[in-house]
C-alpha cells in the first residue's frame, strides 16, 4: 500500500477530508413517496440513484410485515426509539448490548502493544487502530437484544482480560462496562441515543470509554463518531458511520483525529478512515490512513502532514478472518463471546448468555424467542411496578453511580464506575470451592437478572 495521494499544493489532509462532499451526493440517491410510502428513502451503497426503487423490494422483511411496520414507525419519524418500539425478533441477532460492549476486546492485544510502546505517538497509533478495529463488527445489521434492568455479561479466558458489564439503568436505557488484564484497565459508560429519520436511523453514542495504561498510568479519552443505519425496512440494511473519532492523552494533551469517509456513489469512500497523530501543540506527527474493514496502516509525517523521506506505511492492524457464510455475519469472536467457554465457572445468573429469548434465536426458533422475549419485557414491568408500588428503587450492584456528568457532541451523561465488588464476589466464590472447577451445567442456570440489582426503599 503506497502513501495517499494528495490534491495539488494542498497536502495530504486536504486529500482525505475533500470525501466529505460526496456525502450529499450519497443521499441524493433517496426515493421519495417510493410505493405511496411517504418519506421513504431508499440507498443501495454500490449503486447510483436509479437504482432506488429495485433496492426498495430488497432485505429481510415479508412484504406483509414491512408494509406493517412502516406505517407504525411513520409516527416515531424524528423521535429517539431507542426503547420505545416493540420490534420482532427476525431483526435480531442472538447477543445483547452488554455482549456487544464486549467485542471491542477481540483486538485488545493493541492496547497491550500501547502500553509496552515508549513512543508517546506510536502509542497512540496502537490504541487508536484498536478503537476503531471494532467497527468490522459494528456493521452487522442484525439487532441487539436491549439488556434488562441488572443483567450482566462477563467474560474469561480471553487473553488474561476480565470483562463485565451491567445494565445500570432502564429509562433511559443504560450500560457500564469494565474490563482489565496486566497492562490496560478499560472503563465505559453507555447511553446510546437514537434518531429515527423514516426508512434510516442515525445512533449516537453518548458515553464516556476511558482507557488507562498501567505502565505509565496514560490515560485515554475516546469520543466516537455516530452510525447511520440505512434501509431499516425497505432495501437490504446497512451501515455507515461518517464523521470523526477523536483519542485523546488526556494525561500530555496528545491526541489522533480520524475521519470515517461517508459512502458515496457506486461506494466510493465507504470504509475509509484517514488521520494524524498530534503533539499537545497541534503538530502532526504520524499519519494514519486504511479502511475499517480491512486494516490500518501509519507513516511518520513532517509538520505540513507530509511522510518523511525515507519512511513508508507500515501495517499496525488487520481484520482476522471470518466464518464463511455466517447467518449472523458474526466473527469468530462474537461466536466466543456467546459461548459458555469464556464464561467464569461460577456464572452470575443475570449473565446474558442465560436469557431464553436470546438462546432460542441462536438455536433458530424465532417463535419461541418472541415468546421468550415478550415474557421477560413483562416482568420487567411488573418488577417496576413492584418498587413503585413498595417506594423503592433500583441500584446496580457492580457499578456505582458518581457525581461526575460528562458532556458529548450529543448530550450529557451520568457516570458510572466499577467498584470492585464483583473482584471480591469472584474471590470468594473460587474460595470456598477451594478452587476445584464447578460440575454445574452452566446453561441449565435459570435467567434471574432481578436478584442481583440493590433495591432500597426512599
Amino acid at each position: 500500500m503506497g502513501s495517499p495521494e494528495k490534491n495539488e499544493n494542498k497536502g495530504f489532509f486536504a486529500a482525505m477530508t475533500s470525501g466529505f462532499s460526496m456525502f450529499g451526493s450519497a443521499m441524493s440517491r433517496s426515493v421519495n413517496g417510493l410505493l405511496a410510502y411517504e418519506g421513504v428513502e431508499v440507498i443501495n451503497p454500490d449503486g447510483g440513484k436509479e437504482d432506488a426503487e429495485e433496492e426498495a423490494q430488497r432485505g429481510r422483511w415479508k412484504d406483509e410485515e414491512r408494509d406493517s411496520y412502516w406505517k407504525m414507525m411513520q409516527k416515531y419519524i424524528g423521535s429517539d426509539i431507542t426503547s420505545m418500539v416493540t420490534l420482532p425478533v427476525i431483526i435480531f441477532e442472538p447477543m445483547t448490548m452488554l455482549q456487544k460492549m464486549a467485542e471491542l476486546m477481540e483486538y485488545s492485544y493493541l492496547l497491550d502493544q500501547a502500553d509496552e510502546c515508549e513512543d508517546p505517538y506510536l502509542r497512540l497509533v496502537y490504541a487508536s487502530s484498536w478503537a476503531i478495529s471494532v467497527y468490522f463488527a459494528y456493521q452487522r445489521t442484525w439487532k441487539p437484544f436491549n439488556p434488562i434492568l441488572g443483567e450482566t455479561y462477563e467474560m474469561a479466558n480471553h487473553g488474561g482480560i476480565s470483562f463485565l458489564s451491567e445494565q445500570v439503568s432502564h429509562h433511559p436505557p443504560m450500560s457500564a462496562g469494565h474490563a482489565e488484564n496486566e497492562h490496560f484497565t478499560y472503563d465505559v459508560t453507555s447511553k446510546l441515543k437514537t434518531k429515527l429519520l423514516g426508512n434510516s436511523v442515525d445512533v449516537y453514542p453518548v458515553g464516556r470509554t476511558r482507557v488507562t495504561l498501567k505502565k505509565d498510568g496514560v490515560v485515554l479519552d475516546l469520543v466516537p463518531p455516530l452510525t447511520k443505519v440505512h434501509n431499516l425496512i425497505f432495501g437490504r440494511t446497512w451501515v455507515d458511520s461518517p464523521g470523526e473519532m477523536v483519542m485523546t492523552n488526556i494525561t500530555t494533551g496528545d491526541k489522533v483525529v480520524l475521519y470515517f469517509q461517508p459512502c458515496g456513489w457506486f461506494g466510493s469512500g465507504r470504509y475509509e478512515v484517514d488521520g494524524y497523530v498530534y503533539s499537545a501543540d497541534e503538530e502532526p506527527k504520524i499519519m494514519m490512513t486504511g479502511k475499517w474493514n480491512e486494516k490500518i496502516s501509519y507513516q511518520p509525517c513532517d509538520a505540513e502532514g507530509e511522510p518523511l523521506p525515507g519512511t513508508e506505511l507500515k501495517e499496525v492492524w488487520h481484520v482476522a478472518d471470518v466464518p464463511k457464510n455466517d447467518k449472523f455475519q458474526y466473527t469468530h469472536f462474537a461466536h466466543k463471546i456467546n459461548s459458555f467457554d469464556t464464561a467464569p465457572s461460577k456464572l452470575l445468573a443475570s449473565d446474558s448468555r442465560l436469557r431464553p429469548d436470546r438462546y432460542a434465536l441462536e438455536q433458530g426458533d424465532l417463535s419461541k424467542a418472541g415468546s421468550e422475549k415478550h415474557s421477560l419485557e413483562e416482568r420487567q414491568r411488573a418488577e417496576k411496578r413492584t418498587r413503585e408500588t413498595k417506594g423503592q428503587t433500583f441500584t446496580p450492584r457492580w457499578f456505582d453511580l458518581t457525581d461526575e456528568i460528562t458532556s458529548t457532541p450529543w448530550g450529557d451523561i451520568e457516570i458510572y464506575q466499577y467498584n470492585g465488588k464483583y473482584s471480591e464476589h469472584r474471590d470468594a466464590a473460587a474460595s470456598s470451592s477451594g478452587g476445584a472447577s464447578s460440575d454445574v451445567d452452566l446453561k441449565s442456570i435459570e435467567f434471574n437478572p432481578w436478584q442481583y440489582g440493590n433495591v432500597s426503599t426512599e
